[in-house]
């Protein structure tokens, strides 16, 4: 082990003005086995882990020609999709910057910015045949708010895919504690032949965060 690494035992030294939860935020990254896997292995994020668990179980990039990834930014699930399939196109957007990825052009911009579909869209030489969102939306500290606001992205994220798949396409989403809403699920059955939820093992275990997964887009 490099000298000085951090170690599960890792403390966290005092800092004038840092709150309790941003030290909390801080000790959980020292001591998170995925940050230092990341890291090392050059993911741009933990939450790469997330996908290539999520694919290791559903089989959702290999095949994939034309790839959508929204909410993009810092890049580690577009890394990944680079990675095991070379030759897909990837399009990706997100309000925050993002460092340019090899083979993924990056639009910065508000995916609920009505021109944003079109861009996207207009981006491929096709219609995608994956189209995955780890998009949250920035948290206000009300449990129910929150949620709503994350899910009305979630369903918005699913009306795109919906609307621009390829027939046998499928869709990733983030969501909450809860699963998908019942209205949601409903719609994503109607267009899927398979909507299934799943937690991978990179997702913290005290995180609300699952992922529901729609396949076989029925066109």
């Amino acid at each position: 082990m490099t000298r000085g690494a951090p170690t599960a035992n890792t403390r966290l030294r005092k800092a004038k003005g840092r709150t309790a939860s941003s030290s909390r935020w801080l000790q959980r990254q020292l001591n998170d086995p995925y940050v230092k896997q990341a890291k090392a292995a050059g993911w741009r994020s933990r939450a790469a882990f997330k996908l290539i668990e999520l694919d290791e179980k559903y089989a959702l990039i290999r095949k994939a020609t034309r790839v959508v990834d929204l909410g993009i930014a810092p890049g580690g699930w577009s890394q990944v999709v680079r990675k095991l399939n070379p030759r897909a196109a990837v399009v990706g957007i997100d309000l925050l910057p993002t460092e340019p990825i090899e083979g993924v052009t990056i639009f910065q911009m508000d995916f609920m910015a009505d021109e944003a579909p079109a861009a996207l869209a207009g981006a491929l030489d096709g219609a995608p045949d994956l189209v995955i969102s780890d998009m949250a939306a920035n948290t206000v500290g009300h449990k129910q708010t929150d949620h709503l606001r994350t899910m009305g992205l979630v369903e918005t994220a699913a009306h795109f895919a919906i609307e621009h798949l390829a027939p046998g396409g499928a869709f990733v989403a983030k969501v909450l504690a809860g699963g998908t809403d019942t209205d949601l699920l409903a719609l994503l059955k109607k267009h899927f032949t398979s909507v299934k939820h799943a937690k991978p093992p990179a997702s913290r275990k005290d995180s609300s965060e699952w992922y529901v997964i729609a396949q076989g887009f029925k066109g």
